[in-house]
């Protein structure tokens, strides 16, 4: 129970990309799977959707709507979240590392983005991560939290031809925020246990080294940007550290209440294209080119669908 476990699918992969789905600091939240992954001799890969202006930096452009970013990538000087991670692993590992980044566009150019990065790096594996757990609702609840970023990023890995696709969630209770009432989301959890695509979940506990190195980016993601640092990751390095209730690391929410809780710490795991196929929206996307249009797309659908009653957690 002190181990940080993975899915089984996940040994016989070679080449794994390890994806931030919902933007700005996700990626972040892949970095115990990242550590785990390579202590596992694979070899791992980081990408995430940004919210960067990417044709403002000096980052290697690939293909459209995909960018490479390193620890010396000039522009966005206040805020480039890739950057930060890239310096933070350089740094730890003696060695220059990148992190490729997915512009915040529409679906189509998204996945063309991912499989120009999965050819590219012949990946086997791809594990797409949130932080946050709102990328399991499936489009009826009576809110989605922040969908569009997690939508798109959720399209593009699933039309991956590659033998292994997962979706992780870390900061159960975060995106009650964003109004998500967390009881639908068991209860989305709970059909997806029945359908055999819940994968498991484990709590990422402190002593862990491979949250060791999740907790130390953290803080230095905290010192390169103070005045934007991630909200999503404060909270559950807070939880892992033992915080409780209204407790705030930064002072992005001392205007606002916060309830953190051990809840935070877990990682859950399941199939991804059972979650895809499950998405009740997710082919209204598939022609988008813009995140403006992705926005109108979720707004339209959810004029025309009856949403499912908030309900509370009994205890």
């Amino acid at each position: 129970m002190d181990k940080l476990y993975l899915p089984t699918a996940l040994e016989d992969s070679r080449r794994v990309l390890v994806a931030g789905a919902g933007g700005g600091f996700d990626v972040y939240v892949g970095l115990p799977i990242y550590e785990r992954l390579k202590s596992m001799g694979k070899t791992v890969f980081l990408a995430n959707l940004s919210f960067a202006q990417l044709r403002a930096t000096t980052a290697v452009e690939l293909h459209p709507a995909l960018f490479e970013v390193n620890l010396n990538t000039k522009g966005e000087e206040t805020y480039l979240p890739e950057r930060s991670l890239a310096r933070f692993l350089s740094q730890r590992f003696q060695e220059p590392l990148s992190v490729y980044a997915i512009d915040n566009v529409g679906a189509k150019p998204v996945r063309a983005a991912y499989a120009h990065l999965a050819s590219m790096l012949d990946i086997d594996a791809v594990m797409l991560v949130d932080g946050g757990t709102d990328i399991l609702l499936r489009g009826d609840e009576a809110s989605l939290g922040t969908p569009a970023e997690d939508a798109v990023s959720l399209s593009g890995v699933h039309s991956l031809d590659i033998p292994t696709r997962i979706l992780a969630c870390l900061g159960f209770g975060i995106d009650t925020f964003h109004g998500v009432c967390h009881a639908s989301w068991l209860e989305n959890v709970a059909a997806l246990t029945a359908v055999g695509a819940f994968l498991g979940a484990g709590a990422l506990i402190a002593k862990m080294p491979e949250v060791q190195l999740y907790l130390d980016a953290v803080s230095h993601s905290e010192l390169e940007t103070p005045s934007r640092a991630s909200i999503v990751n404060a909270c559950i390095a807070s939880a892992i550290e033992g915080q409780f209730g209204n407790f705030h690391r930064s002072r992005r929410t001392r205007s606002s209440e916060l309830f953190i809780s051990p809840l935070m710490t877990l990682l859950w795991t399941f199939d991804l294209e059972t979650v895809a196929k499950r998405n009740l929206y997710l082919d209204t996307l598939r022609e988008t080119e813009t995140n403006r249009e992705v926005l109108l797309a979720i707004e339209g659908f959810q004029a025309t669908v009856r949403s499912r009653p908030p309900q509370r957690i009994p205890y």
